[in-house]
């Protein structure tokens, strides 16, 4: 792209949890999601390596920020923010995923702590002196906004299937009655630093716009991890998609939306192959290959960056050799953060360093 351009400052393929990159705009600099997080106990390396990685990276992430006037929060695990850090947040206005609907209670949590820290370290007062009435709303079943997941045939699966929807409905629905029962962190306005809530809305600066999803389900259909906004960002007639965790993406309608929006540059995670078969089935790993199947035949951006979740264990592209046969098929450049940036992702090498 001539006028978007992108910097890669972190991701799993480096050897740390995290997807941070930073856009540039003729207009405006964008940090998006400045977290990292150790790798877990059975990645294939040891434990001062991956704790290297992980000073690296938020390193790395530190220094990025210092060039960037906007930073944005997908949502709150800490591979996608970092819980506080004056330095990193001073200055900078801070798009995030709204923390007070479409979130689990352990994301609730941890913005609790991060919404606190910022009182604490550009306002006055805490953040209970900040903190709105409880206010009660409808939320629609999330499941009626997918028809393409909802129309899925499962064949022999389908029984469970049905079962495993009509639990997760009903976890909605107390997540429902507690988001309308917890007071309301709101928009906060210091002198050094804003927040504004991000979900489905549309920020303009020049001729940038920084476009965020409606909340997504992070991962399948209503998972216990909670919601992500996906991010847009587009100037002219030039565009870049990060996904934050779709892990696939997994959900079809979430594909065919990228689809529709055919960016120039796309950042997607990959599917957790590392937690087959405890909590990533074979039924959904293969609903994640044939969305990025779909989104490879159907898109043609000049890069796609597959990682994060993916190159966490080594057998990662063999658990999805179909993807990167359809790239070389279709003549695609589909890379981890590490081979765009002519390395070797860590985890292919990490057991014998």
């Amino acid at each position: 792209m001539e006028n978007i351009e992108v910097d890669l400052i972190w991701f799993d393929s480096l050897g740390a949890k995290s997807a941070c990159t930073l856009v540039k705009t003729p207009d405006i600099k964008v940090l998006i999601d400045p977290g990292a997080a150790e790798m877990q106990p059975g990645f294939p390396a040891p434990k001062n390596l991956k704790r290297k990685w992980l000073e690296e990276a938020r390193k790395a992430i530190k220094d990025a920020s210092r060039s960037a006037d906007v930073i944005v929060i997908s949502h709150y695990h800490y591979d996608h923010f970092t819980d506080f850090d004056k330095e990193l947040y001073g200055g900078k206005t801070i798009l995030a995923k709204d923390p007070n609907r479409y979130i689990n209670g352990s994301q609730r949590k941890r913005a609790e702590r991060f919404y606190s820290n910022l009182v604490k370290a550009f306002g006055k007062g805490d953040l209970e002196d900040f903190l709105e009435a409880p206010r009660r709303e409808s939320y629609p079943d999330p499941l009626d906004d997918l028809p393409l997941a909802r129309s899925r045939d499962y064949g022999d699966y389908s029984e469970r299937k049905r079962e495993l929807l009509e639990l997760g409905r009903k976890w909605f629905r107390k997540r429902v009655e507690e988001w309308n029962k917890a007071p309301r962190i709101p928009q906060l306005v210091f002198n050094d630093c804003k927040v504004k809530f991000a979900d489905s809305r549309v920020f303009k600066r020049g001729n940038t716009l920084i476009k965020f999803s409606k909340p997504n389900f992070h991962g399948i259909e209503y998972a216990r991890v909670g919601w992500v906004v996906s991010i847009e960002i587009i100037y002219e007639d030039e565009k870049l998609i990060h996904t934050s965790d779709l892990e696939g993406p997994v959900i079809e309608d979430q594909a065919e939306e990228i689809i529709r929006e055919k960016p120039n540059v796309l950042i997607v995670d990959g599917p957790s192959t590392y937690l087959i078969p405890y909590m990533l089935n074979l039924i959904n790993l293969k609903r994640a290959i044939e969305n990025m199947k779909r989104i490879i035949k159907n898109t043609s951006p000049e890069v796609i960056i597959y990682d994060h979740h993916l190159p966490r264990e080594p057998r990662y592209r063999e658990r999805v050799k179909e993807v990167y046969e359809t790239a070389e098929k279709e003549g695609r450049a589909v890379l981890t953060a590490a081979e765009y940036l002519g390395k070797e992702p860590v985890v292919l090498s990490a057991k014998d360093r």
